[in-house]
């Protein structure tokens, strides 16, 4: 009599135990990712004896109502259930995702009393799609270099540019230069969240005025907008030749100053001297317009 009570006593106990592992097999929280349209696998491991027991995958507080599949009916709409008895794990594939798959769910092992639950949680990324940015430029600039960068910093652009015409695809960005109409295309395949953003269409020129376009790019699940803002042209001089220029004018017109002290002092030489010194204040002012224009370009676009 004795004898029995113990092993009732130990059963129970290997009992409790088993759950107890149980439970600690199913307290970490299951993180997955997907992508829209794509199918993902969510795999739930359980304790050993309950190979036999039912398995479901469920949302919310996990009614009846909430429950997506159980391995008594194997498939359900979008959803497919597999259990490996061999290595006890069950294994749920949800198809076609969207963005409302995202979130919570739990898996579940059905029990006498209270079933077990592993937490899952389930992130639908947009991955796929292409979009087109086409950029227009002038009849002169057919035979110029076309490239396309991101950003906003039309003065470093040609060096980060992601696609030229002299190299015109790549895994991701496709050029295509249509010279009829005076316009070219850049393709964006593979399209991802991490897309958005700033773009500068440039079209390179020898005399150093780059033209630019730019465009927003804004993806947003399967929705893709483009937003074209209004052509910039940009006159890219380095800060080193506006230095050169700022020399040049100080030497001109020290030169100039010291040529009219040599004037005045021949008396006869005061006409010509007042007509070259009309003349040196309207290239003062010329320069000094160039000056304040291009400082004024170079701190509205770089700054």
């Amino acid at each position: 009599m004795i004898y029995l009570i113990i092993t009732v006593y130990v059963m129970k106990l290997k009992k409790n135990i088993k759950d107890t592992a149980a439970n600690m097999l199913t307290a970490a929280v299951i993180h997955v990712s997907g992508y829209e349209g794509r199918d993902v696998n969510v795999s739930c491991s359980y304790g050993e004896g309950y190979e036999s027991y039912e398995k479901y995958l469920c949302r919310n507080d996990c009614g009846n109502s909430d429950v997506l599949v159980k391995t008594t009916e194997a498939k359900k709409n979008k959803y497919s259930i597999y259990d490996d008895k061999k290595r006890r794990v069950f294994t749920t594939t949800l198809s076609d995702l969207s963005s409302v798959d995202a979130g919570k769910y739990w898996c579940g092992v059905t029990r006498t009393g209270k079933d077990t639950y592993t937490e899952v949680r389930l992130e639908v990324d947009y991955e796929g799609g292409s979009v087109s940015i086409s950029c227009s430029y002038e009849s002169e600039d057919q035979h110029n270099l076309k490239y396309i960068c991101r950003g906003k910093q039309p003065s470093t652009c040609l060096q980060q540019a992601l696609i030229t015409s002299d190299n015109t695809h790549n895994a991701q960005f496709r050029l295509t230069d249509d010279k009829e109409s005076r316009k070219f295309t850049v393709n964006i395949t593979s399209l991802t969240q991490e897309d958005s953003g700033s773009y500068l269409c440039g079209v390179h020129r020898n005399t150093g005025l780059d033209v630019f376009s730019a465009a927003e790019l804004e993806v947003k699940g399967q929705a893709v907008q483009i937003t074209a803002r209004v052509r910039l042209r940009v006159f890219i001089v380095p800060a080193v030749l506006l230095l050169i220029l700022i020399f040049a004018l100080v030497m001109y017109k020290y030169k100039c100053y010291k040529v009219q002290g040599m004037f005045d002092i021949q008396i006869h030489a005061l006409n010509s001297l007042h007509s070259q010194a009309n003349t040196h204040i309207y290239i003062y002012i010329y320069i000094y317009i160039y000056i304040y224009i291009y400082i004024y370009i170079y701190i509205y676009i770089y700054i």
